[in-house]
């Protein structure tokens, strides 16, 4: 191989190495591909759904978040409904946080289902302590939220769903 072809080949390497470290830096740091597992938050996301999480976030009420599942070597995604120092109050399937009702349009398609009289949320009262937030799955009937686990700590926040991938098949795009 001519020096010409060496200088080519080394300078292949080093853009590949380079792109490699970039790419492990943002994945590690920045962004992560997560998959969804499980029906909890239906019909927001489904089972197998690719989302995209940053790990760079500030948290707020409403989020939906990826968090290290306490006693489980799982991550599990909810939204976040309490933020630290809150009450959270869940009555007759209306939700108050801090004395202020709050639509929940996000789970109107699981209400919808509902035979009438029937809730879909159990009533609840719960104040958040700091440093952690009270997370609630979309579809509250089978969802292992902070009603079971409590509220999740916020360092075991991993991070916040920025983006969503759609399968082909639902927005009309041939394989």
């Amino acid at each position: 191989m001519n020096e010409k072809g060496k200088r080519e080949l080394i300078s292949w390497i080093q853009s590949i190495a380079i792109a490699f470290i970039i790419a492990i830096v943002i994945r590690q740091f920045l962004f992560t591909p997560v998959i969804v597992s499980g029906q909890s938050m239906e019909p927001t996301f489904e089972n197998e759904n690719k989302i995209v999480i940053s790990k760079i976030h500030k948290v707020d009420r409403f989020d939906l978040i990826v968090f290290h599942a306490p006693n489980s070597e799982d991550d599990f995604i909810k939204r976040v409904i309490g933020l630290p120092g809150d009450v959270v109050i869940m009555k007759d399937d209306r939700l108050f946080i801090n004395g202020e009702e709050y639509d929940e349009d996000y789970i109107q398609a699981n209400k919808d289902k509902l035979a009438d009289g029937q809730k879909l949320t159990q009533d609840f009262e719960v104040e958040v302590p700091e440093g952690c937030y009270f997370v609630l799955g979309d579809n509250r009937r089978h969802s292992t939220d902070s009603r079971i686990i409590g509220c999740i700590d916020a360092s075991s926040v991993v991070g916040a769903v920025k983006f969503r991938f759609y399968p082909f098949k639902e927005i009309g795009i041939p394989r």
